[in-house]
């Protein structure tokens, strides 16, 4: 497999060299991974909505939007960059309610949207290509983007019963999403089928721009999973986990306690998002009953990190109060989006837990792990935490009575 992803990264390659000369692009008969981008930067209801493809034909099509395998194969951040960069977004305006109708480019990106395999598309373009330098914490990038004069699906649609269903039915969003992950689609195949406005009642669809949809398939599924998690008994132990990916580095505390949550983000200088010489750091938290508003300090990041640990609460049948600490180091030179975020939960995740006795004894030895492997001392952090003076404050009350 190692050698099939560097032959794709070299193709890649390629490609770039073979249409150097983007001014001259105007028609590609090429395969959509498949994916979509519906784009947030005009004002809503207004929207660019995208075909992305490889500029050029590829039977490995799928890898160019495949967070999954990007993370069970260890892809690194260039690796990402090559793939991404080389899909070109083929895009035109619409509003939002567009997708109720049965306009052509609408009903083909809907159509792309929900396959589960590649699709084959011809595409015509209004003007030549521009590159897109852009990030985002939420989204993975594409490298260009071009307006669409005219499109074409030239293959067989391949689309799950399950989907077929749940956009046909006379169901809410979130009733379709829960339905649709239960029947194992997964967020990033959720996300799209999400965004492109097919889920809900018919006089409530619409378009809903990628990085929303991301954020929004990642908070219905949680909150689905919470129902069920929120009755089951507490962890026993005193619990922790740690682990890195592509410059991420996580540390996870688990606490025989209701299901309550709190990530720190601490961004180093010269890491994605921190251009300055000094740390910077956001959180956020929420009790058992929840949040009332959306996190719009982690943004992104705490609900793809909260839907990572709360899948893992429901794999071992417990609830927990659980403190996250994610450090994004230099390593984590360009965002890649919050895709890394949920797969490097998982990767710590998957590695196993460690138990002790006590809280004490979790955060000592939490804290000692962090200084050794990170070279970073937690005890600040956990002065400033909004679930450890909950849990503290939890256990005098217990005893006074």
């Amino acid at each position: 497999m190692e050698d099939l992803k560097f032959s794709r990264v070299e193709k890649r390659g390629k490609t770039d060299f073979k249409f150097r000369d983007l001014l001259k692009v105007s028609k590609i008969d090429t395969i959509s991974p498949p994916s979509v981008f519906i784009g947030s930067a005009l004002k809503y209801p207004l929207m660019n909505v995208g075909i992305l493809s490889p500029l050029e034909r590829s039977e490995d099509a799928s890898v160019y939007d495949d967070c999954k395998l990007w993370a069970d194969k260890n892809f690194g951040i260039s690796d990402v960059l090559n793939l991404r960069g080389s899909l070109l977004n083929s895009r035109f305006l619409s509003r939002a309610s567009d997708c109720r109708t049965n306009k052509k480019f609408t009903q083909i990106a809907k159509d792309i949207a929900i396959s589960s395999k590649p699709v084959d598309v011809g595409i015509e373009l209004n003007k030549s290509i521009s590159p897109n330098l852009k990030r985002d914490r939420v989204y993975a990038f594409s490298g260009m983007s071009a307006p669409l004069k005219s499109a074409t699906i030239n293959s067989n649609l391949n689309v799950s019963k399950f989907v077929d269903y749940a956009i046909n039915d006379e169901i809410k969003a979130k009733e379709g999403i829960s339905y649709l992950y239960k029947k194992n689609l997964n967020e990033y195949s959720l996300s799209k089928i999400l965004s492109v406005g097919v889920l809900g009642l018919k006089k409530d669809k619409k378009f809903v721009p990628t990085r929303w949809s991301i954020t929004a398939t990642d908070d219905m599924i949680c909150l689905d999973l919470l129902k069920k998690v929120k009755e089951y008994k507490e962890i026993e132990n005193f619990s922790f986990s740690f682990g890195e990916f592509l410059g991420n580095q996580y540390l996870i505390f688990f606490f025989p306690n209701v299901f309550s949550f709190e990530l720190f983000e601490l961004y180093f200088p010269g890491s994605s998002w921190n251009p300055s010489s000094e740390i910077k750091a956001s959180t956020d938290f929420e009790d058992f009953f929840g949040r009332k508003n959306y996190a719009s300090n982690c943004v992104g990041g705490y609900y793809a990190t909260r839907l990572a640990i709360v899948e893992y609460l429901e794999s071992i049948k417990k609830q927990a109060g659980v403190l996250v600490i994610r450090l994004e180091t230099p390593t984590y030179w360009a965002s890649l989006g919050v895709w890394v975020v949920r797969e490097s939960v998982r990767k710590a995740l998957a590695k196993g837990v460690m138990n002790f006795e006590s809280r004490s004894d979790l955060l000592n030895s939490g804290k000692q792990i962090g200084k050794v492997k990170y070279n970073f001392d937690c005890e600040y952090l956990f002065s400033r935490s909004k679930l450890l003076n909950e849990i503290m404050k939890q256990k005098r009350l217990d005893k006074w009575f």
